[in-house]
């Protein structure tokens, strides 16, 4: 295959300037309005791109080669940001109080468009089409299952998703893939706990709901502890607890908020219905009352064995055997490109953007978290052999 490093080289000075601008320049989910303007600009200006705006709202897809035969092959960014001020110091930071690209979906979204500029410019080279997905709302809001609700995956239908994430664990120049579980499903809930109310004085004649709440949340973590396997893995993480108006009033109720993750079906079942069984009952043993609220959120993404293995003998063949990881754990964080997997062959792969002559750097949805510019060249360059591989017949 041709060697596309020169037309990487000379696509990344622009591409490095749009990240920029859209770091300084976040939008939260669904609202990414200026994003999607820069982004189907820049798209504008490719030759041979059909290209589809207003998808869930803000979302884009741009196909090159809409009209030729063969496989396709679709690469997915996510664009929205995160509600956090920024703390990096940086030239470009966010303009805005409260909003940041704290997760580096900026760096996803310019990956893809140089990855599109590139393609592009090998166009007659590619027996296929290649999809290029700007999706709005991964943070929340699931873009994702709206992107391909109206149609992303469709017209033509795509074989196969591939998307990249970011990852500070890794050193620039190394990726990582998985098969199978890659990240969590994820469960918000609310619980309120319904006691009576009393004087701080008396507590025998009330019923205490934050005594109750605790009992609760203590008696969670045995999901965790005795009802899971020890080879299996679930969270049950309690965010936000609210009680009372005064030191010396035993309040009326308590209200707990959070999160359930798992990385598969049974295990989210299960949990999902140990989380309310233990609440009720305990509540219900003291002489109160919980009223809890499960809601379904993202599914867990499990990784296609062979998409995953595609991503692996691109990495090898591309950067080098030594700069592939394939041990890393599963994360229980939560990502909707998931609903990509559920329908078609998928692999979600981990970029390295930490400076490798330091031992760590600040975390994702860290105020302080930024994308690397030295890990977009290579972002790029694995977009672009991913879908050059899997349409050559990979």
């Amino acid at each position: 295959m041709r060697d596309i490093r020169a037309l990487i080289d000379d696509v990344v000075p622009q591409i490095t300037t749009l990240r920029h601008e859209l770091h300084a320049h976040p939008e939260l989910a669904y609202e990414e309005v200026e994003t999607s303007r820069r982004v189907r600009e820049a798209l504008e200006r490719i030759p041979r791109l059909a290209i589809r705006t207003g998808l869930a709202g803000t979302g884009i897809v741009a196909t090159l080669n809409a009209d030729k035969p063969g496989r396709c092959v679709a690469l997915r960014a996510d664009m929205d940001a995160l509600p956090i001020t920024e703390e990096t110091g940086l030239f470009y930071a966010s303009k805005y109080a409260g909003r940041m690209h704290a997760c580096g979906h900026d760096g996803h979204t310019a990956c893809l468009v140089g990855a599109a500029i590139v393609l592009a410019r090998i166009a007659d080279e590619l027996p296929g089409r290649v999809k290029f997905i700007f999706q709005p709302a991964e943070e929340s809001g699931g873009g994702g299952e709206r992107m391909c609700r109206e149609g992303a995956l469709d017209d033509p239908k795509v074989d196969a998703v591939f998307a990249l994430h970011g990852w500070p664990t890794l050193p620039i120049g190394r990726v990582g893939v998985r098969r199978g579980p890659v990240l969590a499903a994820t469960n918000p809930w609310k619980l309120t706990v319904h006691g009576r109310g009393t004087h701080a004085a008396y507590p025998h004649r009330g019923i205490d709901p934050i005594v109750v709440a605790c009992q609760i949340v203590g008696a969670w973590q045995t999901i965790v502890s005795r009802r899971t396997s020890p080879t299996d893995s679930v969270v049950v993480t309690v965010g936000q607890f609210h009680a009372g108006t005064a030191d010396n009033i035993i309040p009326p109720a308590a209200t707990l908020s959070g999160t359930i993750r798992s990385l598969t079906p049974e295990t989210r079942a299960a949990a999902v219905a140990q989380v309310r069984e233990i609440a009720e009952h305990v509540a219900q043993a003291h002489g109160a009352r919980a009223e809890i609220e499960i809601r379904e959120g993202y599914p867990a993404l499990i990784n296609d064995d062979r998409a995953a293995e595609h991503v692996e003998q691109t990495a090898r063949a591309v950067l080098g055997p030594e700069q592939l990881e394939c041990s890393e754990p599963p994360s229980l964080g939560g990502e909707d490109f998931a609903y990509y997997a559920q329908r078609v062959p998928a692999a979600f792969w981990r970029l390295g953007v930490r400076d490798p002559a330091s031992p760590e750097m600040p975390g994702l949805h860290h105020p302080k978290y930024d994308f690397a510019d030295r890990a977009l060249p290579i972002g790029i360059r694995m977009h672009c052999e991913i879908a050059r591989r899997f349409l050559a017949g990979g």
